[in-house]
């Protein structure tokens, strides 16, 4: 049997699929996972700001030691480098038993890995958010500090 060009054949299986057909079941299998993974809200710096000042949330800065003392930091954000948290956790642990029942706020440099560390939180049951990155905070014309690579 000869099949179109855009045809696949499936051993097995005595129908063939069209390539086409294929991609799009391959791109809703993968939306729907994404659907199910941990839902992390995006909280604008000056509701986050309140946040923290009336004790509900924690800020965090996820960036690593260099970019803390190249651009400074948010004023009252605990310094957690992401390498730490995807590794050992030595900073991570003792920070949220301290803080647990507050809400984790996180930001880094854009967005992504404040993303993916609040995503990471979210599923183990800590509430969390992601401002995005500290530009969205200084946009917001709300207080940084200087910080050195050592924390």
């Amino acid at each position: 049997m000869r099949l179109p060009a855009d045809t696949a054949y499936v051993p097995g299986n005595p129908t063939p699929y069209p390539m086409k057909l294929r991609l799009l079941l391959a791109a809703l299998f993968a939306s729907v996972l994404t659907a199910f993974a941990a839902e992390v809200p995006k909280i604008e710096p000056a509701a986050a700001a309140k946040l923290v000042a009336e004790g509900k949330a924690v800020l965090v800065d996820c960036r690593e030691p260099a970019e803390w003392a190249e651009t400074g930091v948010v004023e009252g954000a605990a310094l957690l480098a992401k390498s730490d948290f995807d590794g050992a956790q030595t900073d991570w642990k003792p920070f949220l038993e301290k803080n647990a029942g507050k809400e984790i706020i996180l930001y880094c440099r854009s967005g992504g890995r404040s993303a993916e560390v609040a995503a990471a939180l979210a599923e183990k049951g800590v509430k969390a958010a992601n401002i995005g990155g500290i530009r969205d905070w200084t946009k917001a014309g709300l207080p940084t500090r200087k910080a050195d690579a050592a924390k």
